[in-house]
């Protein structure tokens, strides 16, 4: 019996447990509401936060990674081998020889070596003093590998593939900021949806009660409120369609808010703040060059395509140069006494060549002209990307200005239409007018008011595809 209470007593720890963690869970889930979540606020949630721009952030990482790796082809080296046969009491042979070696930049290696060698098996040409032999020298090419060489190239293509990886990061970042902010401004779309609908359907639930009021004193016909009525559900059925909508906005922007690795939610009542354009610039950034027409040198995507040039003309050099022929040459100095450096002299010495040639250089040859076609390739991408970068700016530039003037009509339309039904509606007061007809205008205003505003969305979509093409990154974050 009380083996049972103890593991009902763990039972209930655990689910009290649970149920702590999981509503911690759900509460770093979800953004306290703040009411107002602005536009420069979002951006640093997501320049700071989403894992995508983190990702983006590893390729930068990758490339340091690669150069260090390249790096490590000009690490000093130490190598010992020691090889040793006895049998039947026999010593047939000890063979021992450490080596201590520094690469340096033009093929040249730097070599300290020991050896010591005993047995009665051995092998003559490796006899050596009792106490071993020493030896100081050096190897080095003469025509391939002298000048560029395997070790040489790939530390170049690492230092340049950093370049790369930088002007690629900021690629990425560039399309997360974009992305994240086109949701943004789909939500307040939404939002500002909803505020419109909101207040006409204020507006008929007024018109409503007024009309069933006038039909009590019998100023008016009952069929006035049905009429009446059918607006005001239309509005209310319009203004459910707006809520889903901005829900499914809100959502949206949820996909770019993180904290600490953690996914954040909306919470409903927080709304988009509105955003004017001079606002919009300075938070891109693009305040300055607002009138660029030409894509800048700096430009990620062309300075991604010119370190892939770079990269290939390295490959270029390398594979130029194994069209010479390899000579290896070795010179060692030998000596019983390492401490004594006037015991090495050119009497005592071991040296070493090595020559070869292939007689018809099938393989080096095509993979020079590989290289050569893959520089082409990238030279012509390069200028398409330029002409299309250029086209595309000319004709953002056209949008941004045609929609600067779209938006200042629609806003003097706006004011028309609202003195309209402004005007109809104290004519319908005074009995001049009727209930169809107020609607009418009313209508024909919710219509240009909504037209008001998917103009102001489109525009900050305009400046913000100039941000995209101009291959911008940095944000200021207030």
């Amino acid at each position: 019996m009380k083996r049972l209470k103890h593991i009902f007593l763990v039972i209930l720890v655990f689910c009290a447990t649970s149920s702590v963690l999981g509503q911690t869970q759900e509460e770093k889930s979800v953004i306290i509401p703040n009411e107002i979540l602005t536009y420069n606020e979002f951006l640093g949630f997501v320049k700071k936060h989403h894992p995508l721009v983190k990702q983006a952030n590893l390729v930068l990482s990758i490339g340091e990674a690669n150069l260090l790796k390249a790096r490590g082809g000009f690490d000093p080296k130490i190598e010992v081998d020691f090889d040793r046969k006895k049998f039947k009491d026999i010593e047939y042979y000890e063979q021992l020889n450490t080596t201590f070696k520094i690469p340096t930049w033009y093929g040249i290696e730097l070599k300290a070596n020991f050896e010591q060698n005993s047995g009665q098996y051995l092998d003559p040409s490796l006899t050596v003093p009792e106490e071993g032999l020493y030896s100081a020298g050096v190897s080095f090419s003469l025509a391939q590998g002298l000048l560029i060489n395997d070790r040489m190239a790939a530390l170049k293509k690492a230092k340049i593939f950093v370049k790369q990886s930088q002007a690629d990061r900021e690629l990425l970042v560039n399309d997360i900021i974009v992305e994240a902010s086109k949701a943004y401004f789909e939500w307040l779309q939404a939002t500002n949806e909803q505020n419109i609908y909101t207040n006409f359907l204020d507006n008929a639930q007024e018109r409503l009660i007024a009309i069933e009021r006038s039909v009590e004193e019998g100023d008016k016909a009952a069929i006035d409120i049905t009429e009446a009525r059918i607006i005001f559900q239309n509005r209310k059925l319009e203004l459910e369609a707006t809520k889903l909508k901005r829900r499914k906005a809100a959502l949206k922007v949820s996909n770019y808010l993180w904290l600490n690795e953690i996914p954040l939610q909306l919470e409903d009542q927080v709304v988009p703040n509105s955003l004017e354009i001079e606002n919009l610039e300075n938070i891109l950034n693009i305040n300055s060059i607002v009138n660029s027409k030409i894509p800048s040198e700096n430009h990620p995507k062309l300075l991604s395509l010119q370190a892939k040039i770079d990269g290939l003309e390295v490959e270029r050099k390398l594979n130029s140069n194994n069209l010479l022929p390899k000579v290896d040459l070795q010179y060692n100095f030998l000596s019983e006494d390492y401490d004594k450096l006037n015991s090495f002299n050119t009497a005592n010495y071991k040296a070493f060549v090595n020559m070869s040639f292939p007689l018809f250089l099938r393989k080096e040859r095509g993979k020079l002209k590989l290289t050569n076609y893959k520089i082409q390739d990238t030279e012509f991408e390069q200028d398409a990307v330029i002409l299309e970068l250029t086209n595309k700016l000319n004709a953002i530039q056209f949008e941004i200005n045609s929609l600067k003037e779209q938006v200042q009509i629609i806003k003097e339309i706006v004011i028309d239409y609202e003195t309209l039904v402004s005007a109809e509606e104290r004519k319908f007061s005074l009995g001049e007018s009727s209930l169809f007809l107020i609607n009418t205008r009313e209508q024909k205003l919710i219509d240009v008011r909504l037209k008001e505003n998917n103009l102001l969305t489109k525009q900050l979509e305009s400046y913000v595809s100039y941000f995209n093409l101009l291959g911008l990154a940095d944000i200021t974050l207030n």
